[in-house]
């Protein structure tokens, strides 16, 4: 859940693991953008629980590249098994990111932490492991 200014997040939210640093995730992503596309990735997404409205707002005011999907019924978070806890009332689902290639997931990253480093280690792994073999990947990062 990628806070809004001015907004106050649950009570607790800092000290549930794989919740804080949404934002620094995303802005990450950002900034490694061109790195990636070089690596050859096609797609970056970020997913989350939030509506549509949300998550529009947030790439918006943070101005990402790729779009933030919404998930908000949690459908695709529970086909493929995703983490997710609950805060006030609030199910979410867990920092992971996951890089797949032709439908098939070819390497997660999880837990994620610190959450702004993750993007550099996608990086990192693609430019060695990953790069050679995944030319059409899509990098999902669940903030």
């Amino acid at each position: 859940m990628t806070g809004r200014p001015g907004v106050v997040l649950p009570d607790g939210w800092d000290q549930i693991p794989g919740a804080r640093g949404c934002t620094p995730q995303a802005c990450a992503y950002r900034d490694q953008s061109e790195e990636l596309r070089r690596l050859g990735v096609q797609a970056v997404y970020g997913l989350s629980a939030q509506d549509t409205a949300y998550q529009r707002e947030a790439a918006e005011r943070l101005h990402l590249p790729f779009p933030l999907l919404s998930d908000s019924e949690l459908k695709f978070a529970k086909t493929v098994g995703l983490p997710l806890f609950t805060v006030a009332g609030l199910t979410l689902i867990r920092r992971v990111t996951f890089i797949s290639s032709r439908g098939i997931i070819r390497k997660v990253f999880y837990p994620v932490f610190p959450p702004d480093q993750n993007a550099s280690a996608v990086v990192a792994w693609l430019g060695t492991e990953g790069g050679e073999t995944l030319r059409r990947s899509a990098v999902w990062s669940i903030p």
